[in-house]
This record gives structure tokens, C-alpha cells and sequence, in this order.
């Protein structure tokens, strides 16, 4: 229980489900990027700078980009369910959010490290998107509402 409602349905779980989505991505870059190098004759030194593995195979380059995602907009959702965790303001309706937050980034890793269609993600970045700005209005509400 966490300020009296069960760790489920509080936005802290869905944190914890994008942090664990998060470090899966870290894995599978590397799973795939280490052997990538390996094959293509890249030395680890040699990726000090930026763009220097734009030589790599497109499917492997996906995951580090949806890495790199994974740590751009997904700031504000941790930002967003901390902050409506200590205003108290999570319920039914701000924990539903938070989960369809975390979803819609599962879905949008899914889509750029598989198939990569650029429409898809944007449509599904997007969505997600959305969710947080609904969510910001409803933690607004709450507490300007009180």
C-alpha cells in the first residue's frame, strides 16, 4: 500500500515498469551492438564520438536510438508521477494514465526495434504524449481545484 492504495494501482508501480522496460532496452542494445562491432570490424574506441557506429546495420542502431528515447521524454513522466504522487493526487484515473503511459512506450520500443515504420511511431509517440498532458490537467485540477 502506498498512501493507502494498493502499489498496483499507484503511479509509482508503472515507474517501476519503465524503469525494468528501460534497462531491458540497455541489454538488447548491447546484445545486439557488441557482435555488430565485432562483425564490422569496429573497435570500442572507435565510438567515441557521435555518429562514428552510423556504419552499423539498421536493426541495431533502432535499439540504441529507442534507448536514447527511453531517456528523452520519459523525463517528464517520472517528473509527472512523482509529482502527483506527493501532491496526492493519485487515483483511479492518474494511475490508468501512468499505465497508459508505459504501455504506449512498450509499444513505441516494440515498433522502432522490430519493424521501425516511422508513421507507426510517430502515431504511438504521439498517443503517448496525449496521455501526459491529460494526466498534467488532471494533477492541474486536483490541485488548483483542491
Amino acid at each position: 500500500m502506498i498512501q493507502g492504495i494498493p502499489y498496483l494501482q499507484s503511479v509509482l508501480a508503472p515507474v517501476l515498469a519503465l524503469i525494468v522496460w528501460s534497462l531491458l532496452i540497455w541489454v538488447w542494445m548491447y546484445a545486439k551492438r557488441i557482435p555488430a562491432m565485432g562483425k564490422a570490424g569496429i573497435k570500442p574506441q572507435d565510438g567515441r564520438f557521435p555518429g562514428s557506429l552510423n556504419g552499423l546495420p539498421d536493426d541495431v542502431r533502432a535499439a540504441a536510438d529507442n534507448y536514447n528515447h527511453l531517456m528523452e521524454q520519459p523525463t517528464i513522466f517520472y517528473a509527472l508521477a512523482f509529482l502527483t504522487y506527493l501532491v496526492g493526487q493519485q487515483n483511479d484515473c492518474t494511475a490508468a494514465l501512468a499505465w497508459a503511459y508505459v504501455g504506449l512506450r512498450i509499444l513505441h520500443s516494440l515498433v522502432q526495434i522490430t519493424v521501425n515504420a516511422v508513421v507507426v511511431r510517430f502515431l504511438v509517440f504521439s498517443l503517448s504524449t496525449i496521455v501526459l498532458m491529460v494526466w498534467t490537467g488532471c494533477v492541474v485540477m486536483g490541485v488548483v481545484g483542491g
